[in-house]
């Protein structure tokens, strides 16, 4: 049990974070490279373009139905297991409306398509703003977790045992950190190529194969 308790520290902080802009067209490029920044540095590679589609919209909302120069911000955090991203301007009259347009009409398809995209999205209106937000599934199994599958999910099953080795008995398993994490792993690396010698097999070898399945795995791609 020591183990399981222990591999719950190895986590992916998401600390929420908020920008202050100017709602000008500009600055939506300069917003849409932020967010991918930040959902990179996150792990969440898989929907940094949808992420980034309701930036756009979101913000392109703004200066159409609220005007051009308004004070706006961005905020953006972890709803559980979902990305929250939030709007905020000053002005509680103009609420987003959802438009079905046609798929000739030059606009219109704001939040239409921000309906289409995103899970679940919404207004709410304070005293002095009002924020329109979305939330977009991540495929996390909790909100500070990794995208990284089964293979991911058992390598820190693997590591938390390894890494509890490693502490001194008389301490608590949250001082687990990741430092502590990737000397387990180099050390769960090289015992299996001991046992691989040991067992009449070419550790080089099979570093060679383990390479290919990473990076076929990487890249998608069944090996």
């Amino acid at each position: 049990m020591r183990g399981a308790s222990v591999i719950q520290t190895m986590c992916m902080p998401r600390k929420p974070w908020d920008l202050h802009f100017t709602a000008e067209p500009e600055e939506v490029a300069a917003l849409r490279r932020i967010m991918r920044l930040h959902l990179g540095t996150w792990g969440l590679h898989e929907i940094v373009d949808v992420a980034q589609l309701c930036v756009s919209e979101l913000v392109a909302n703004v200066i159409t139905h609220v005007g051009l120069g308004t004070p706006t911000s961005l905020a953006v955090s972890m709803s559980g297991t979902y990305l929250r991203i939030e709007v905020h301007d000053p002005d509680t009259r103009a609420l987003p409306t959802l438009v079905h347009a046609g798929s000739d009409s030059e606009g219109g398809r704001g939040m239409a398509l921000v309906d289409a995209i995103a899970d679940r999205w919404g207004v709410q209106l304070h005293g002095d703003r009002k924020v329109t937000w979305c939330e977009l599934a991540t495929g996390l199994s909790s909100a500070d977790g990794h995208c990284g599958g089964a293979r991911v999910t058992r390598a820190e099953a693997m590591l938390g045992l390894y890494g509890a080795a490693r502490l001194p008995r008389t301490a608590a398993p949250s001082t687990l950190s990741v430092a502590v994490a990737e000397e387990a792993a180099i050390d769960v690396i090289a015992d299996v190529l001991h046992w691989l010698r040991a067992h009449g097999c070419d550790p080089d070898e099979a570093l060679d194969r383990a390479q290919v399945h990473y990076e076929a795995d990487a890249l998608g791609v069944q090996a």
